[in-house]
């Protein structure tokens, strides 16, 4: 559907129709907005959808774009150079269902995406609508996958990109978006101080893309295709419940829209669905909020090996909030201890190597059950968001050879004896 922004510029942006404010309702056309005029809520994208069916879902590529008569990009997004993410494994998990006492458990795993995290979904759709939109550069704030995604993004689009990183921002994750060699930027201060820094910079940058800024109703509407996945690949069905980890919210927020669009477009059956969240402790305003009975999240300052969630403000923390209540979910936090067993559990039942997120959403989930918050017996689904090898500093310390030995059989006989 091509739709007017203004007199002389129309977008097309497939079933998008327009930017609707989350909170009060007002409706402005496509563009690039992110803040209501009316009352200064967040925008979201509305849309018109046309017939959607299973057999043209199946029949699309093995990527997100089989999704795309759901998100706002053009009809021929798959045939523009993009990172073509998605259609990421649902992992049967049995060792770890025994170990957490769950009768049946999947494993959403986004570290087979093209960067190893979740962000290459959002990015690859900011990028798609970037195009449409007039810009010319990506950018982002970042606290490291997101950073990655737009760089590979950019360099796969021949695009030029400029990347904003706290600067105590993960070694490994400092490498792996400086090797695509756009503008990266180290900021003394946390995630924060830094998507402050962006939000001015897109104010004065009209032909860059900040993709969790400037265009992020766009950017946001890419993490439904992990609810999407998740209920194609259970055979168009539902789970039961889902424990993804929250940063900024967004990503919980749109699976849960995910699942409800599929639902309405009577792709799957409805059915009661339980969603909950999990931070950690160090930066944990969402799970305080969600305790305390609040509907709004106060601001704090992070302190946690997780840097990916470190997001002390997140945007998203109401409508999180909103999410996991209407499903009779909840919201919950593990320290960095927790975090680490999280890690090591998932890798050693399932051979899966998570990042601290991803420990976070593990952890979490075996905090649930131990206090009767998550029903063993119904049928689960863990979101592990991000490749270990980007967060090995939570770890190197803990893990390591059982021994070192000379070259003979004897004495590896006798390591492994003790």
């Amino acid at each position: 559907m091509t739709v007017t922004a203004h007199a002389t510029t129309t977008f097309d942006l497939g079933p998008a129709r327009a930017l609707s404010c989350r909170e009060c309702g007002h409706q402005v056309p496509l563009a690039a907005e992110f803040a209501c005029v009316e009352c200064f809520g967040p925008l979201e994208v509305s849309y018109e959808f046309g017939e959607i069916t299973r057999a043209a879902i199946e029949s699309g590529p093995n990527s997100i774009w089989r999704y795309r008569d759901l998100l706002p990009v053009p009809s021929d997004v798959d045939t523009q150079p993009n990172t073509e993410p998605g259609l990421t494994r649902l992992v049967k998990a049995d060792r770890l269902a025994a170990a957490l006492g769950v009768k049946s458990l999947w494993v959403k795993d986004d570290t087979g995406n093209p960067t190893h995290s979740f962000k290459d979904r959002v990015v690859a759709v900011a990028l798609a609508a970037a195009r449409q939109l007039g810009f010319t550069v990506l950018a982002c704030p970042s606290t490291g996958n997101l950073a990655n995604a737009v760089a590979a993004a950019a360099a796969r689009a021949g695009w030029e990109s400029v990347v904003l990183i706290p600067s105590s921002l993960e070694r490994a994750k400092v490498l792996t978006t400086a090797v695509y060699d756009g503008a990266l930027i180290a900021v003394d201060g946390n995630y924060d101080d830094v998507n402050r820094l962006a939000t001015e910079l897109a104010a004065e940058h009209e032909d860059w893309a900040f993709v969790n800024v400037n265009v992020r109703p766009y950017y946001a509407e890419g993490s439904k295709t992990l609810g999407y996945e998740v209920a194609e690949q259970l055979g168009w069905r539902l789970p039961d419940q889902v424990v993804v980890p929250v940063a900024s919210g967004a990503q919980l927020t749109k699976v849960d829209k995910g699942f409800r669009e599929f639902t309405e477009l009577g792709l799957v059956e409805a059915k009661p669905y339980r969603v909950f969240g999990a931070q950690a402790t160090g930066c944990s305003p969402v799970s305080a909020a969600f305790k305390a009975g609040l509907d709004v999240v106060s601001p704090v300052k992070p302190d946690t090996i997780a840097r990916s969630l470190a997001i002390g403000a997140p945007a998203d923390g109401p409508y999180v909030l909103d999410a996991v209540r209407r499903t009779n979910g909840a919201v919950e936090d593990v320290t960095d201890e927790e975090v680490v067993e999280g890690i090591r559990l998932l890798a050693r039942t399932e051979g899966i190597f998570a990042e601290t997120a991803g420990g976070v959403t593990v952890a979490t989930a075996k905090k649930l059950i131990d206090t009767g918050q998550l029903d063993p017996d119904a049928e689960t689904v863990l979101f592990i968001t991000g490749d270990g090898l980007k967060t090995l500093d939570a770890v190197q310390d803990r893990i390591g050879p059982r021994a070192t030995v000379p070259p003979s059989a004897a004495a590896v006989r006798k390591a492994l004896e003790s």
